[in-house]
């Protein structure tokens, strides 16, 4: 029996009809126009003013009028997506369905081939490849599959560095690049315009961003997220999900290089924190 993890904190929505590449393509941060049924990409609908509104997957399958994308988001969010979405359509010939309640986002960390499964969508996890494949099922399909354990995909998530929204990073309160979504093949500098376009462009173009979510090991259970991370008075970031001693916090990255030449250890709920930092 295949093995999978269940992730059942993701929802669905569905974006077809002629137009629904061309309407995704022109307001979110991926090229959508060249996806092809097999393909996923990693994405973000942001604000005008480049924060993050909702990150997601977009899978593709073949459909009657083009492919139909299936957008993997976390399910607290399906409501401010769908409604975003209707607001940015306007006379787009394209349809929005929460398709939640008849697929389930599943993860196959371990697969390095082609997981077999009947699956409405299959593809290797565009992050990183160390994630394996990550694919949609029928609620009846998931039901049948072998549990593999939530805690293993996230540590292999948290080794990626690969936040997850909600988390890691607050929605509606971090740029692309905070979310490392730039080093995890969520932003396509080279598609042209989207929404909160020039912000993301001028952060790229600017020189290392300030703050980034990255990795750490604690000294011991890691912290609670949410836990706020100081060294010495000053507050430098804050903690997010874990697994273990290993878990991820975003961190204000010039207060943490400073924290080091100082000697200082960075703390969190009074647990020793080491981070390791990929600069830029």
């Amino acid at each position: 029996m295949t093995s999978a993890t269940l992730l059942s904190n993701r929802g669905v929505v569905e974006v077809a009809g002629p137009d629904a590449a061309k309407f995704l393509h022109g307001i979110l941060t991926q090229d959508v126009k060249s996806i092809a049924p097999g393909d996923l990409r990693f994405a973000a609908l942001l604000t005008p003013q480049g924060k993050i509104i909702v990150d997601f997957f977009i899978f593709a399958k073949a459909g009657e009028d083009g492919p139909v994308l299936l957008l993997d988001c976390a399910a607290d969010m399906i409501g401010t997506l769908l409604d975003r979405l209707k607001f940015y359509k306007l006379r787009a010939a394209a349809t929005l369905t929460d398709r939640s309640a008849d697929y389930a986002s599943v993860a196959f960390a371990e697969a390095t081939a082609k997981p077999e499964i009947d699956a409405v969508a299959l593809a290797p996890d565009p992050r990183a490849e160390s994630l394996g494949w990550r694919g949609l099922v029928t609620r009846e399909i998931a039901a049948t599959l072998a549990s593999a354990p939530r805690a293993a995909y996230d540590a292999k998530r948290i080794a990626a560095a690969a936040p997850e929204g909600g988390v890691d990073f607050v929605y509606g309160d971090a740029f692309p690049h905070e979310a490392n979504m730039d080093r995890l093949a969520g932003v396509d500098f080279k598609k042209g315009c989207f929404l909160g376009q020039e912000v993301v462009s001028r952060m790229k173009h600017r020189g290392p961003v300030r703050k980034r979510v990255a990795t750490f090991r604690a000294e011991g259970a890691a912290p609670a997220p949410g836990t706020p991370v100081k060294a010495g008075e000053v507050e430098i970031g804050v903690t997010g999900s874990a697994v273990g001693g290993e878990g991820l916090a975003l961190i204000r990255l010039d207060k943490l290089a400073d924290a080091k030449a100082g000697g200082a250890t960075p703390l969190a709920g009074g647990v020793a924190l080491e981070f390791t930092v990929v600069e830029g």
